[in-house]
């Protein structure tokens, strides 16, 4: 796809999100299914996740860890909107890598310490991409992409989060 394909297939989406802004109010959904033993299964679109402890919390390894789900959607969203930015301003990239790492202390996970936050105490992101941009260009890229990654904006920004409980 180029820049040009790509603004013919959002101009009308703008459009309509510019003339009927709540068009442009979208639910996300995802859902799961508490799963045997200590599990739960996820939907992801296409395919099923089983989700369950990380090693570090008494899990065997096998099961997808949610904290790793976590890292791999902001990979995701990150790859996704580097590869839309630098088509709508013309940045060739001709292959890439992008990874995310995240540091936790499980203590505080397990309730060992309650003066250890439970959750990542920092994320790194990174990008290797093979391009001929310029240093210029590599920032602008950089910006674009961090201002436009739903999960990246997010994370950084945080978001108020309602919980419910109910019984079948």
């Amino acid at each position: 796809m180029n820049s040009e394909e790509l603004r013919t297939l959002q101009a009308p989406l703008k459009d309509k999100y510019r003339i009927q802004p709540e068009s442009a109010m979208i639910t996300l959904k995802a859902e799961g299914k508490i799963g045997e033993g200590i599990s739960c299964k996820v939907e992801t679109g296409r395919a099923f996740v089983l989700a369950g402890l990380h090693p570090a919390t008494g899990g065997d390894g096998m099961l997808a860890c949610s904290g790793d789900l976590l890292l791999e959607a902001l990979v995701a969203c990150a790859g996704v909107t580097l590869r839309a930015v630098s088509t709508a301003i013309g940045v060739e990239i001709r292959d890439g890598m992008v990874k995310a790492e995240g540091d936790l202390d499980f203590r505080g996970t397990l309730g060992v310490s309650k003066e250890v936050a439970v959750g990542f105490r920092s994320i790194r992101l990174g990008f290797v991409l093979d391009t001929d941009a310029t240093t210029e260009q590599l920032q602008s890229l950089a910006k674009l992409t961090e201002r436009y990654c739903v999960v990246y904006q997010t994370l950084t920004k945080g978001v108020s989060v309602e919980t419910t409980y109910h019984k079948r």
